[in-house]
């Protein structure tokens, strides 16, 4: 399949002039751009997860802050925000980088927002197997902005909780306290 010409017939389809002047290499840069934002579909998970023994770390282990974008699957529009990734070791601890690449794995493909969250938390319980997991994500959604109910303030928040952070008070109060 040729993607250039998919991309030059999109711009035909709407309008345009794939051959002139500023329109000739914008097919090859769009596949290009694509590539980049889809390029979770070629990660696999199970790769970041380079495991460490805790050396008795059974403390929750958060990184905060961590900036992400995706595309949403219903309109192909961007959202972006920032996500909070956090665990609770069971005798093992992962790089803190690594938290940071499971994201990008997730994100940079067709998504909700939901099923990230969802996919971060099942992939750290999965391969590293700590008492509890936790994504929380606060996104905006260009979708909301830009088209249907152009809500410009919207942030939507998630969360995905495993373990015991869905099961004890405790732990989510703790996680939920050191993400403000």
């Amino acid at each position: 399949m040729n993607q250039e010409k998919i991309w030059s017939d999109l711009l035909s389809s709407i309008g345009e002039d794939p051959t002139r002047e500023g329109l000739l290499e914008t097919p090859k840069r769009i596949e290009k751009a694509w590539g980049y934002l889809l390029s979770g579909y070629s990660k696999d998970p199970r790769e970041v997860f380079k495991v460490f023994d805790s050396d008795g770390c059974d403390q929750l282990v958060l990184l905060k802050d961590i900036e992400m974008y995706s595309i949403c699957e219903h309109h192909v529009l961007p959202f972006f925000g920032k996500a909070h990734i956090g665990y609770i070791p069971n005798n093992k601890v992962i790089g803190v980088s690594k938290l940071a690449r499971l994201l990008e794995i997730y994100s940079r493909r067709l998504q909700i927002q939901e099923r990230i969250g969802e996919q971060v938390t099942r992939a750290i319980m999965m391969y590293l197997h700590p008492k509890g997991a936790a994504c929380i994500i606060e996104a905006t959604h260009l979708c909301m902005r830009m088209r249907g109910i152009q809500k410009q303030n919207s942030v939507m928040i998630t969360s995905s909780l495993k373990g015991c952070f869905l099961e004890e008070a405790s732990a989510r109060e703790e996680l939920m306290g050191m993400i403000k």
